[in-house]
């Protein structure tokens, strides 16, 4: 058997060498009754979210979106959530965008939140539908000048010949962003997901971690636990 590089051996040893959620966990009382867990999971997840600014999360509101590939594959990536409401999980990108074609073709994803500062997880499943045109323009010119000159560049996930062709598009976007505050972004899209399914999971130094999932059912949730 080939021994492996001294650069693997490094990697394995500084990988290993890492420490898990090196800080006092949260109890969660569903463990012990999940019927002490709100009816519905959107509650919980505004309660989480306000707990971990509280505990000082960096950028609590990014989130991983999985979606179906045009090979049908898995595909991820990180972005950032705009909204959790009675209609589900807010979050926008190019209609013309890899995921949002991967979207177009199959309207069904997933979410994923992990908050290490308190050994927590979220995991959010359903289907995705789009808003109108002008509720997504809504949204992107309530944000920063910045987000809008990103929006104004456009292109996304086309191929980029050159890095300097990025900084013009860019430079151009970004006075364009000032001089017009309200442009518009034609492609510019806010997706909602409508979930399906929740899950809840904290973690807890001995592995004895709590997962609590919620399952729609008719017009309500199924709360149950899983196993770790």
């Amino acid at each position: 058997m080939t021994s492996p590089a001294p650069q693997q051996d490094t990697f394995r040893t500084l990988l290993r060498s890492q420490k898990v959620w090196d800080t006092e966990l949260p109890a969660f009382d569903a463990a012990r009754d999940p019927a002490l867990a709100p009816a519905e999971p959107l509650p919980l997840f505004h309660a989480w979210f306000a707990e971990a600014v509280a505990a000082g999360q960096p950028e609590p509101h990014t989130m991983q979106l999985a979606t179906v590939a045009e090979d049908g594959g898995p595909d991820v990536r990180t972005l950032m959530l705009h909204d959790a409401d009675g209609r589900g999980w807010h979050f926008a990108t190019h209609a013309s965008s890899t995921k949002g074609r991967q979207l177009a073709a199959r309207p069904e994803a997933a979410l994923h939140f992990y908050w290490a500062a308190q050994g927590r997880q979220i995991r959010v499943r359903g289907r995705v539908t789009t808003a109108p045109h002008a509720e997504s323009l809504a949204d992107l010119h309530a944000r920063s000048t910045g987000a809008l000159a990103a929006a104004l560049v456009g292109r996304q996930s086309e191929t980029l010949p050159a890095y300097e062709e990025l900084e013009r598009s860019s430079a151009a976007a970004w006075e364009r962003a000032r001089a017009e505050p309200d442009a518009d972004a034609p492609t510019w899209t806010l997706y909602v997901l409508d979930p399906v399914e929740a899950e809840f999971f904290q973690g807890d130094a001995q592995r004895r971690h709590v997962r609590l999932r919620y399952r729609k059912s008719g017009d309500g949730w199924v709360k149950e636990l899983l196993w770790p």
